[in-house]
């Protein structure tokens, strides 16, 4: 699915967002939907670490937030989204430009709706892995996500 002009002038906004800004990572897509973002993170000056690879604080930062922030999206107004643990598994240095695809299906998340319908709160994991160009994996993160419905819904 291709970007629309909200989601390009939200990537903007997240691009340029100091917090973000400074893990040294991008953001190259959202989709329209918001069921799909991608990431880059390049090895610079930035985001060199003492041994002249990529810190490993830049690899969390990068991908930290995009799943919460998905899920809002697609879930919208009436729950409650909020990060609840993360795991950061570093499996060989950055040496190069990374990437990550983040992606949420339609599937998971009516099953995240039936659950939290049926149990009133879940904690659901994520996983992301960032990835050379040649598609080696350097680096995977877990997400365990608290979703429930808002009290006033």
């Amino acid at each position: 699915m291709a970007e629309s002009w909200n989601t390009r002038l939200i990537r903007w906004r997240l691009n340029f967002f100091p917090a973000y800004r400074g893990s040294g990572a991008r953001i190259d897509y959202i989709a329209a939907d918001w069921r799909e973002v991608r990431i880059r993170l390049p090895l610079t000056w930035r985001t060199r670490n003492y041994v002249g690879t990529i810190f490993g604080g830049s690899m969390f930062s990068a991908v930290d937030p995009i799943h919460m922030v998905m899920l809002m999206r697609i879930l919208g107004d009436g729950f409650l989204v909020w990060d609840q643990v993360s795991t950061m598994r570093f499996l060989r240095p950055g040496r190069t430009t990374l990437f990550a695809t983040i992606a949420i299906d339609e599937a998971t998340t009516e099953g995240i709706k039936a659950d939290v319908a049926r149990l009133r709160k879940v904690n659901h994991d994520f996983e992301v892995q960032l990835k050379d160009s040649e598609g080696l994996v350097h680096a995977t993160c877990t997400k365990t996500l608290y979703i429930r419905r808002k009290k006033d819904s």
